[in-house]
C-alpha cells in the first residue's frame, strides 16, 4: 500500500442558485487545473444581499488533492 501526500487549496465559489451550486462550479473549476482532486471541505458560506434579497451564495472550500 502506498502512502499519500496531499496538498491543500482554499478557493471561494459563487453562485446565484445555491450554496450547493457554488461548490460544484468550485470543484468543477478547480478540476480543470489540478489534477488527483480527493476531498473538499466547507470553510465558509457567506452571501451577497441586494434588495433585500439573496443576490450570489459564496462558499470557501478547503480541497485535498495527491501530490504525484
Amino acid at each position: 500500500m502506498n502512502d499519500h501526500i496531499y496538498k491543500i487549496i482554499e478557493i471561494v465559489g459563487s453562485s446565484t442558485k445555491s450554496s450547493d451550486d457554488a461548490i460544484q462550479l468550485a470543484v468543477a473549476k478547480a478540476g480543470t487545473s489540478v489534477r488527483n482532486l480527493d476531498w473538499f471541505e466547507v470553510v465558509e458560506t457567506r452571501g451577497h444581499i441586494i434588495d433585500g434579497k439573496v443576490a450570489h451564495y459564496q462558499v470557501k472550500l478547503k480541497i485535498g488533492f495527491r501530490l504525484e
